[in-house]
């Protein structure tokens, strides 16, 4: 009989199959635009914490410490576009820019079978961010990234005293 292994030590929802998803619907209701990685790491964050711009409620309860996008999360973000387009939920496109990701050809069917309240919910914070970014140019959206992070920076240093827990 096969031993069950307890659950690893990582967070809930941060998977490469959770993130995967979230990256699924995040370029379905984008579509037919295509985001590069920067941009669908900062989404990925911002889809389950909306509320840091304005949008819904947060869909995760708030954590003691939340990670920076843009340092934590891009190799799994990376992982996860890998696992999505082996099975043509996330196509690769090659631009002047570099890489970008647009919905796959299976990503409606994927979409249309969503049935739990969370991911319905989830989707609809996608859609929501779509209408959010679309209003932003590069530069603008960076901005906004950028004052997200700082505000992190600023209420760990807060709580801790400074980065390193030094006081």
């Amino acid at each position: 009989m096969e031993k069950v292994m307890p659950r690893s030590a990582e967070l809930p929802f941060n998977g490469p199959l959770e993130t995967g998803t979230r990256a699924v619907l995040n370029l379905h209701a984008c579509f037919p635009k295509t985001l590069d990685l920067q941009r669908l790491t900062a989404l990925d964050y911002l889809i389950v914490r909306t509320s840091v711009i304005g949008g819904p409620s947060d869909l995760h309860p708030p954590a003691p410490i939340t990670s920076p996008v843009t340092q934590v999360r891009r190799k799994m973000v990376q992982t996860s576009l890998n696992m999505m387009m082996a099975r043509d939920l996330v196509s690769q496109v090659i631009t002047e820019k570099g890489i970008t990701y647009r919905a796959g050809e299976s990503s409606m069917f994927f979409v249309d079978a969503i049935q739990s309240m969370y991911l319905k919910q989830l989707f609809e914070r996608a859609i929501w961010l779509s209408e959010y970014i679309g209003q932003l140019d590069d530069e603008e959206f960076n901005q906004n990234m950028k004052a997200i992070l700082n505000n992190w920076v600023s209420e760990f240093q807060d709580e801790a005293g400074t980065i390193g827990g030094a006081s």
